[in-house]
């Protein structure tokens, strides 16, 4: 798309605007959201107390750990492939999933009173944390954009998958094999089908929101409103992990504080990796799947613009071993900047089909 013809040419919205206006918009929705499931916003297990609480900590947290993240240069290294006006973003402090996923769940298991199921989805958050922080500390201990290698880290997310899954099944009754598909009142009894499929949406969820993860505050707002939405839906079954849901969509909001345009801090694999499977662990263990399948509109198409790049650029190899592209770049937000988007016009509209694909998701379960 010619950049004449971008959206919101023009527009002089910046990344705190962006970032406030959408902390106030999850805000009201919390509200909103509890006045309407009955429940006292200003109480633990609610959406709104976890949501703000799991805000103003991890916020403030970034003003201690930033700092020293400075000191340890952990500054990011930067593609040279990539859009020429990321270049400038090189020294940025990463590895910002150390403070926020961690504050978050702790939020989380404290206003739960460590409910089972909260410790074992913190348990796997925290999992595939580790496996992203083993991946930002290669970057930078080698310096350069090569952290372990692809077969270490999808092997080590397999593991923890496996281990998920073992907890899975022997903490919780065999109906969870069961796929309920909403619209129908129908569900698809998968049996031992179903351990194969929940190791793969772990898997897949987590290198889904790790690819969305490429500009200033993307991933953080997009997964805050998945998070939400989420919550959301889980809410009237289960209490516990609705307040997990609402503490990390906060502690995502809090990161934005830093991470919004211009970023300050970039939250690296150790939180984009955390927070993917923290959402498919927690739509695993209540059978929202399809709420899932909605509410990761985004980071499913992000994840197909990468797919399909590798793949049209592979079976249009000519002799001189060189393929055609499909996009200008994959994932889809650097072939939108290529085009003539700014970050913030891919960012704002992003966040707009987030906040859509969440108000449907929310509405089918509530009617």
């Amino acid at each position: 798309m010619d950049a004449k013809l971008s959206p919101n040419q023009g527009s002089n919205i910046s990344g705190i605007s962006l970032a406030f206006g959408l902390v106030i918009a999850l805000s009201v929705a919390a509200l909103s959201l509890d006045w309407l499931g009955q429940r006292t916003p200003w109480q633990g297990m609610s959406l709104t107390l976890p949501l703000l609480l799991g805000a103003l900590s991890t916020s403030a947290m970034g003003f201690l750990v930033i700092p020293m993240l400075q000191a340890w240069k952990t500054g990011q290294i930067i593609r040279e492939d990539g859009p020429q006006a990321h270049l400038k973003k090189a020294g940025t402090p990463t590895m910002g999933g150390i403070f926020f996923v961690p504050v978050s769940v702790a939020i989380a298991c404290i206003l739960s009173n460590f409910a089972t199921e909260v410790l074992g989805v913190c348990a796997l958050t925290l999992s595939y944390g580790f496996v992203g922080w083993l991946d930002d500390w290669q970057i930078l201990r080698r310096k350069s954009n090569k952290g372990i290698s692809p077969k270490m880290k999808l092997a080590l997310q397999i593991v923890f998958a496996a281990m998920f899954c073992l907890w899975l099944m022997f903490n919780h009754n065999s109906q969870i094999t069961n796929i309920a598909l909403p619209w129908v009142s129908f569900t698809l009894p998968l049996g031992y089908l179903f351990w194969p499929l929940a190791g793969f949406v772990l898997v897949a969820e987590s290198n889904a929101t790790n690819l969305t993860d490429g500009i200033d505050g993307l991933a953080a707002g997009t997964v805050a409103i998945a998070l939400l939405g989420l919550g959301s839906v889980v809410a009237p079954a289960y209490p516990g992990l609705m307040v997990f849901c609402a503490a990390l969509s906060g502690g995502c909001l809090g990161f934005l504080a830093h991470n919004r345009n211009p970023a300050r801090v970039f939250m690296g694999d150790t939180g984009s990796l955390a927070l993917g499977g923290a959402l498919a662990a927690v739509a695993l263990l209540t059978n929202s799947l399809v709420a899932l399948f909605i509410l990761s509109g985004i980071f499913f198409v992000e994840t197909l613009s990468v797919i399909a790049q590798v793949g049209y650029y592979k079976a249009t190899k000519g002799p001189d071993g060189k393929g055609k592209r499909l996009f200008k770049m994959a994932p889809l937000h650097h072939h939108l900047e290529l085009s003539g988007w700014s970050e913030l016009q891919v960012v704002r509209v992003f966040y707009a089909i987030a906040g859509i694909l969440a108000v449907i998701c929310v509405a089918i379960a509530t009617f």
